[in-house]
């Protein structure tokens, strides 16, 4: 009797809470308070150059997916794109500020502070079939110092005792 009435329970909140991790059933033209409503709180707001505005929709420290949603300037969507991909890593570049690295694939994973080089050191979890993430290093003027992809340190097997 139990199994027969937590199965169903379960299997419904599991589809209540697959249905905010992705913008799925949002389609142009949806307001920006439909976004919110389906997916939850922006994790980030940048600026578009024509007045718009981009939403930012992180799933991580562990998640290997961040959303964005461009809306135009009336609050309307344009487009949804899932942007931690290999071509999004490859497209930036040396030079780049800070905000158009936070504009293009969102906040990182996990940040750290490098004092030698004095560098932030931002790492992105994405889809891969390798135990790899992504880095970019940032200077002391908030502009891209270095990029690549490094070992994740949660495969990294415990040292022996």
């Amino acid at each position: 009797m139990i199994r027969r009435t937590v199965a169903p329970l379960a299997l419904a909140l599991l589809a209540a809470a697959c249905s905010g991790y992705g913008p799925g059933a949002l389609r142009p033209g949806a307001g920006t308070a439909d976004a919110v409503a389906q997916m939850g709180p922006p994790t980030g707001r940048h600026p578009l150059p024509d007045g718009g505005e981009r939403l930012e929709f992180a799933r991580g420290p562990y998640g290997l997916h961040t959303y964005m949603l461009d809306f135009d300037a009336d609050g309307r969507l344009r487009r949804t794109e899932q942007v931690l991909t290999e071509e999004n890593f490859l497209a930036l570049q040396i030079g780049m500020s800070k905000a158009e690295v936070l504009s293009r694939i969102g906040r990182p994973s996990q940040a750290s502070y490098l004092p030698r080089q004095r560098h932030q050191l931002w790492s992105y979890r994405y889809v891969t079939p390798f135990c790899i993430w992504f880095q970019v290093s940032l200077d002391e003027a908030d502009r891209v110092a270095e990029l690549g992809h490094n070992l994740d340190p949660r495969c990294d097997p415990p040292f022996p005792r």
